[in-house]
């Protein structure tokens, strides 16, 4: 490494927020920059182990110590090539991974972590600064017609690989805009939407087609796209939330989590909203179930609307503030995490079961909450018991419920494509290859509810494989290949 005894002179260090108070004034990001020096020695805080763990907690396996030395070195070009090479989106994942590879990290046995998550964010960011990101044109193209249904990060990662081998590609997405999640889930204070802008464009120029308000199976024939194109990757996300079923669910002032985070990346868009149909926690006792990044972004999102109260509630129990016995390192620890919109004010409560929604003239008013114990029960497994007289009622103008996601729709493409299921009603694959020989399935719809990281890396493997299904071998590795041209 650039620099061996950088993990003993250097501590972690992390950019400054913006203050909460101003921030919540608006929805842009809330990091403030980081100085050149700071972020030098961040990453000669790197041991170059014998063996880094840090490769095998990245679900990309990224080649973190190579790109942390060509950051020390201050070799931009460098450390692009490395990143690039097995990361199609290192913009977005640095602003929004939880980061698992620092959770493996060795240094992270005895002391805090190297910030590998910073600098993969600083290192696209300067890659975009210095022209070092080119459109990455294909010399000859196949003659091969591939449609990737949805735009999300499995969908786009899905495309960038397949167009980078030749292939024609055309992706299409229901909304009304590109990036799927990355557009209408993650709210704008944790991913501007000029990032997600700024790469379409970019794999616009590359040659990829997108085309927006294209719901196969509804306003496009299933058979039409199975008729046009030599092969078909399915990368619709899990999108059927799990809902509560209890009593005054139907009250109006209960909605999914998504419905109010989609909304609200509407309005900062500058779209309309329909007054009937706003959902808006201006003023409002809010509360969040589930603790949860999808209940982080609306808490968020709240202190922005200037609610009259958030409290975020969840199901487990509280976690410990250090890892355990039963998650040691390099495993991913069950840890309390605190998040900025946390920061911005909520209260948290845990062990909490929600029992009933009570309301006024169809609109909620209060909720009725039960606390709860985890014991484990015969079977080994843990099991949920009720606190004799625990129970409360709060009062709650808005409940959003952020509780997950149960696996891809069915109706429409799925169904229509008679696509085989496994027992959580995901898509079933072997090598990322459905019941119907030419379709292929990525991401949530094939894997479940998981990470944006994980989508990426799930969105390159089906690529290769769908490369190998038309070509009979790929030169897409599983580790991937350089996607600049510099």
């Amino acid at each position: 490494m650039g620099k061996s005894t950088g993990f003993l002179e250097f501590g972690r260090e992390l950019p400054e927020n913006r203050d909460p108070k101003s921030r919540i004034e608006d929805s842009k990001e809330i990091q403030l920059e980081f100085d050149a020096e700071k972020l030098n020695k961040q990453a000669a805080r790197c041991m170059d182990c014998g063996v880094p763990f840090c490769h095998n907690g990245c679900p990309l396996g990224n080649n973190i110590p190579e790109f942390n030395d060509a950051v020390y070195k201050e070799d931009w070009k460098e450390a692009a090539e490395v990143l690039f090479s097995t990361n199609n989106f290192p913009e977005f994942t640095g602003r929004i991974c939880p980061a698992p590879c620092e959770s493996s990290c060795v240094l992270g046995i005895n002391k805090p972590p190297v910030t590998i998550e910073l600098i993969e964010k600083e290192i696209a960011e300067k890659a975009f600064e210095l022209g070092l990101i080119q459109p990455n044109i294909p010399k000859n193209r196949t003659g091969k017609n591939i449609a990737v249904i949805g735009s999300g990060p499995a969908g786009l990662a899905a495309a960038a690989q397949l167009n980078s081998v030749g292939h024609t590609v055309n992706v299409y997405e229901r909304s009304d805009r590109i990036g799927g999640l990355l557009m209408y889930g993650i709210p704008d204070f944790k991913l501007e939407k000029r990032i997600v802008e700024r790469r379409i464009k970019h794999m616009r120029q590359e040659g990829i087609v997108f085309k927006t308000n294209r719901n196969i199976g509804e306003n496009v024939k299933t058979e039409d796209i199975l008729d046009q194109y030599d092969a078909v990757v399915v990368c619709t996300g899990s999108t059927v939330p799990r809902d509560l079923h209890v009593t005054g669910r139907e009250l109006d002032g209960v909605h999914f989590a998504m419905d109010f985070l989609t909304q609200e990346n509407q309005r900062v868009a500058g779209d309309k909203i329909n007054a009937k149909d706003a959902i808006v926690a201006t003023d409002k006792h809010v509360l969040v179930i589930g603790g949860g990044d999808t209940g982080s972004d609306c808490v968020g999102t709240s202190n922005r609307h200037k609610a009259k109260s958030v409290t975020q509630i969840e199901l487990l129990e509280k976690p410990p503030l250090e890892r355990g016995e039963k998650d040691p390192w390099p495993l991913w620890p069950v840890v309390l995490r605190t998040s900025s919109s946390h920061e911005e004010g909520a209260e948290r409560q845990w062990a909490l079961n929600t029992m009933a929604f009570h309301g006024t003239d169809g609109k909620v008013s209060s909720v009725d909450l039960v606390e709860v114990e985890w014991i484990v029960a015969k079977n080994g497994r843990q099991k949920m018991v009720e606190v004799e007289n625990s129970m409360k009622t709060i009062p709650c103008d808005l409940a959003l419920l952020a509780i997950g996601f149960l696996h891809p729709q069915h109706t429409g493409l799925i169904t229509q494509l008679g696509l085989e299921l496994d027992n959580r009603g995901n898509v079933l694959c072997e090598n990322y290859r459905t019941s119907n020989p030419k379709v292929f399935a990525a991401g949530d719809a094939r894997r479940g509810q998981s990470l944006v990281v994980w989508a990426i890396s799930e969105g390159r493997e089906a690529a290769r494989s769908v490369d190998e299904f038309l070509m009979g071998t790929s030169v897409l590795e599983s580790k991937g290949r350089s996607l600049l041209s510099v």
